[in-house]
């Protein structure tokens, strides 16, 4: 499985892949889904607010901060339902883990 693509032909298929990735969050997951329109309307807020121009961009960065470790999570739970279905103590906490991050 070896990747020679070099300079902009790898930026344009490491593009694809990424959104190839949105999208499968995007149709899979429900949380994405209900954190990435609750982020939307954030992000609008934010953007509507009364205030200094670094405030509203550190509103906007930690809604953005909390998408992306959701889709991190969401990657974490596809690995570990991948390896298996059966209850384990190490998948749980994984899971956990990967959760408690989002919070």
């Amino acid at each position: 499985m070896a990747n020679n693509a070099t300079g902009l032909i790898r930026i344009v298929k490491a593009a694809g892949y990424s959104w190839q990735g949105l999208r499968a969050a995007w149709q899979h997951e429900a949380a994405f889904r209900q954190e990435a329109l609750a982020a939307l309307a954030a992000i609008v807020i934010a953007c509507w607010l009364d205030v200094d121009v670094v405030s509203r961009i550190l509103m906007i960065g930690a809604v953005v901060l909390v998408v992306i470790v959701e889709i991190l999570n969401s990657a974490i739970e596809a690995v570990v339902d991948r390896i298996g279905q059966e209850h384990h103590p190490l998948a749980g906490r994984a899971k956990d883990m990967g959760s408690a991050a989002v919070l």
